[in-house]
């Protein structure tokens, strides 16, 4: 089935190269095969286009409109097409991107600055959301998360780190409540949680035998928002379980104790994923290697 655009092509190659011969060696076309596109578009439009003499071709009144029309679209759509390379091999434009809430802040955002500085002609839009996000239909561009990944065909993903947990509490809650010596004593303990997202609350911790289970706890207080949950804990409400990328430098700093090291669970990986394409923009490519670079080098904060 033709298109609107079958035999356009041949049909300017006719008019700057004035016989169907130079044009067919141009395109790699028979002779034959380029007069009959130049005679079907003449078809289609009912209007003929060129005055055919065995010496010359002669543009009729039509095809000289017809012309103009052509050239200014074919010159449109190779700039339509050189605008793609440089967007493929450039970096610039916008980038619209999705982290997590207190990750995002703390730790990706300064990264993500920091190649903005060296791609001047890079445009940030990042929005902090802990939930699921379609890439597509949200149309993002990049997405980090923290956690394993479901498989997609339509997404590629990097690691980009790993986190790490533990359980902190002040020293004026243990002061006042014990420190716990193993998983059974939770029971007895208050616990300060974050989101739900759909579940019981559980904590990620190691069992004797070197696995990792969910752990229900007993909750004191649920906040929506774990920065303001390592506020809760710092102020002694109770147990924490929290990154520790998060609470190093309260940690360093005497503001709360770690309990029960070695038995906080596990590690959990830490992801840039973005929609599969045939040819990865220039934008992507150095945001996605900034972020495995950059981060990878904050590996002390998250570890």
């Amino acid at each position: 089935m033709g298109t609107r655009f079958d035999g356009v092509a041949e049909f300017v190659a006719v008019t700057r190269l004035g016989s169907f011969t130079a044009v067919a060696a141009e395109l790699g076309m028979t002779k034959s095969a380029v007069g009959r596109a130049v005679s079907r578009l003449e078809a289609r439009l009912g209007s003929k286009l060129l005055h055919r003499t065995t010496r010359r071709l002669i543009l009729t009144p039509a095809g000289e409109a017809w012309l103009e029309h052509c050239v200014a679209a074919l010159a449109e759509l190779d700039r339509g097409e050189n605008a793609l390379i440089l967007a493929r091999d450039t970096p610039g434009g916008e980038v619209r991107i999705d982290l997590p809430t207190a990750f995002g802040r703390l730790l990706v955002m300064p990264v993500l600055l920091e190649v903005a500085e060296r791609y001047p002609a890079l445009h940030l839009n990042v929005s902090f959301t802990d939930r699921p996000v379609d890439l597509f239909s949200e149309n993002i561009d990049l997405a980090v998360r923290i956690g394993n990944l479901d498989d997609s065909a339509e997404l590629l993903a990097r690691q980009i780190g790993v986190q790490h947990l533990v359980i902190v509490g002040a020293s004026s809650y243990i002061a006042k409540r014990g420190v716990p010596r193993s998983l059974a004593d939770l029971k007895v303990h208050d616990c300060v949680v974050g989101r739900r997202q759909g579940n019981r609350v559980a904590w990620l911790l190691k069992q004797p035998d070197g696995s990792i289970a969910r752990y229900v706890v007993s909750v004191k207080h649920e906040i929506q928002d774990f920065e303001m949950v390592q506020e809760a804990a710092r102020a002694g409400h109770g147990l924490a379980q929290l990154p520790s990328w998060m609470v190093q430098d309260d940690i360093r700093d005497g503001k709360l104790l770690t309990v029960l090291d070695g038995m906080s669970g596990g590690e959990v990986p830490i992801n840039v994923l973005w929609p599969r394409t045939k040819a990865l923009p220039a934008k992507i490519r150095v945001m996605v290697d900034g972020l495995v670079r950059g981060v990878r080098e904050l590996s002390t904060a998250i570890a």
